[in-house]
């Protein structure tokens, strides 16, 4: 008995002891900026593991010092370790600007998706999307995607976020010699997959979208998503087959739409098909129901390298029409270029709304109308989400896992450099 009791107090001792040693969310937050890299970076960690919370904890810490660098974008050495926990705990760069929390695990995403019945949006990248030199496309959805407030509300209140890198970005430095350096990198296309919360692929947008275009397809396939679980299980497949359908020809539309109002002159293949004769095609039919669903074909894309740059432009400007960015994706860019001067700032948000025109009517006309026809060709081969990515790198963005140069490299060209310039 008077063991049980000794063990008992000995027990006792041992809880309280170990409450009086337990760090509080709030003291982890104020640890991240400690001048001890081991003791910053332990807490970082420790927050991470508390998911989104650990991030919210950041930002009711940091409110201030976040609202001080938005407005001035000066960067003391605090910041610089706020900013690196910020970013390191939701892993994105800039997270400052939109307060997204993502997931590097797709299987802990789906787990969060099936708990919280929201919709995963998945993106695959080259580089990684908490580095600043992660591919292109990525960072153009940092600064106009992400950091638009009615995005990132969205997404926040609405989606799982998970992202995954396919491969690193290859990175190009051009030294002057004296000091100054431009730094780049070199191709590299991004994908965002939209998937159900049991993991079915509702949407997939390949590359750069305008804020609205964008907002549109997310907002869209959010309330896929609860239609879903509103159908049986044997008729889910049917409802996302009719989906795809309906924004397939949603996009055909508007495009063959946009090219007789702009008087765009095709030049014709030599089976002789026109543009506006390319519709989709019945190669197959499955009865449903009573709905008839089709197969999507859409052969535009041969007409692609007969389109001049003008055509494209003007396809641009009545497809996707003005490009507008709200004002925190504008104090992005502006504390991202400080350097310019008013003259100089306008025509670089002339030329980036007239570069987003021409990626968000490219991706839809050529592209997403293509990834709409293969996720509805899956039913019969399903792929899952890792095959159909593959896919899509090694066919429509032209990069795939064999080619490990990414088609900067070739053996037949000569550059009078040992080794072909080759470290």
């Amino acid at each position: 008995m008077k063991l049980k009791i000794m063990l008992l107090t000995a027990l006792v001792v041992f809880c309280a002891t170990s409450a009086s040693f337990a760090v509080t969310k709030e003291e982890l937050a104020r640890q991240v900026v400690s001048n001890n890299p081991t003791k910053a970076n332990e807490a970082i960690k420790n927050l991470r593991a508390l998911g989104k919370e650990g991030l919210d904890t950041l930002f009711q810490t940091y409110q201030a010092e976040i609202t001080k660098f938005s407005n001035t974008g000066e960067a003391s050495d605090e910041w610089k370790r706020i900013a690196f926990a910020l970013d390191s705990v939701a892993q994105q760069k800039d997270v400052y600007a939109s307060k997204l929390y993502w997931f590097t695990d797709i299987d802990a995403a789906q787990k969060e998706a099936q708990r919280t019945n929201k919709p995963i949006l998945s993106l695959r990248l080259l580089g990684n999307l908490n580095e600043e030199f992660s591919c292109a496309n990525s960072r153009f959805f940092r600064a106009l995607l992400y950091s638009n407030a009615e995005i990132s509300k969205e997404l926040r209140e609405n989606y799982v976020l998970h992202w995954k890198s396919v491969r690193p970005a290859p990175k190009v430095t051009i030294d002057f010699g004296d000091g100054r350096k431009i730094e780049r990198t070199l191709t590299g296309n991004s994908i965002h997959y939209i998937l159900s919360d049991q993991g079915e692929i509702i949407d997939a947008l390949p590359g750069l979208y305008s804020p609205a275009e964008f907002l549109k397809y997310v907002s869209s396939a959010k309330e896929m998503n609860k239609t879903l679980g509103t159908v049986q299980f044997k008729d889910r497949e049917t409802t996302l087959l009719r989906y795809r359908l309906n924004n397939f020809n949603q996009i055909k539309t508007k495009r063959d739409k946009a090219i007789a109002s702009g008087k765009i002159t095709l030049t014709e293949p030599k089976d002789g098909t026109t543009a506006l004769e390319v519709a989709p095609r019945a190669v197959t039919k499955m009865i449903t129901e009573g709905s008839i669903l089709r197969d999507l074909d859409d052969n535009f894309s041969r007409f692609e390298p007969q389109i001049i740059s003008e055509d494209w432009k003007k396809l641009a400007n009545l497809y996707t029409g003005k490009v507008v960015f709200d004002a925190n994706s504008l104090a992005f860019i502006k504390r991202q270029n400080k350097n310019l001067n008013e003259s100089e700032m306008t025509n670089l948000l002339t030329n980036l709304k007239n570069y987003v025109a021409l990626d968000t009517t490219r991706n839809d006309s050529l592209f997403h109308t293509k990834l709409y026809q293969w996720l509805n060709e899956a039913r019969r081969e399903p792929l899952g989400i890792e095959g159909f990515n593959a896919k899509v790198y090694t066919e429509i963005f032209k990069t795939p896992d064999a080619d490990k140069w990414l088609g900067l490299y070739t053996t037949d060209v000569y550059t009078a450099l040992d080794g072909n310039g080759v470290k």
